[in-house]
């Protein structure tokens, strides 16, 4: 499960910085959400439901209706990216930056891959008419036996 900060002043200082750098207006439900997302300044993958419980444990009253839609405009505004795992499940990462994930399929987790050990030579060209926006890379792993 992802540790999230403590919803202090700071935390939720940085987080009315971080939504005003994307243009987004601060409600309380956006400052909470972006508080336990980044409050402590550092990068972290969630799902929808794991943030919604934190809000929760911090009674922070906030429905996982918004969660969604709150993680959708901070995906729309260009702070959050979104990850999706077997077409199904959805992560959100904070990190910007291009990098590769690891997916722990023993316990669904994400977590960054090493950017720099990554090496991709080239890439077919896009179709005509369309252009390459992203390229995703999920490595699965499972804890082995030995």
């Amino acid at each position: 499960m992802t540790d999230f900060p403590a919803l202090t002043e700071a935390a939720t200082r940085r987080a009315t910085d971080w939504l005003g750098h994307a243009g987004l207006r601060p409600t309380r439900q956006r400052v909470t959400l972006a508080a336990l997302l980044m409050g402590d300044g550092q990068d972290r993958h969630v799902t929808a439901e794991g943030l919604y419980e934190a809000a929760g444990t911090r009674e922070a009253g906030v429905s996982l209706a918004t969660v969604y839609n709150t993680l959708r405009a901070f995906c729309d505004a260009g702070v959050l990216r979104e990850i999706t795992v077997d077409g199904a499940k959805s992560y959100f990462d904070t990190d910007m930056h291009d990098h590769p994930h690891y997916f722990w399929e023993d316990t669904s987790e994400l977590s960054d891959a090493p950017r720099e050990a990554l090496d991709i030579r080239g890439l077919p060209a896009a179709p005509e008419g369309a252009e390459l926006v992203a390229v995703d890379v999920i490595l699965r792993l499972r804890k082995s036996d030995g």
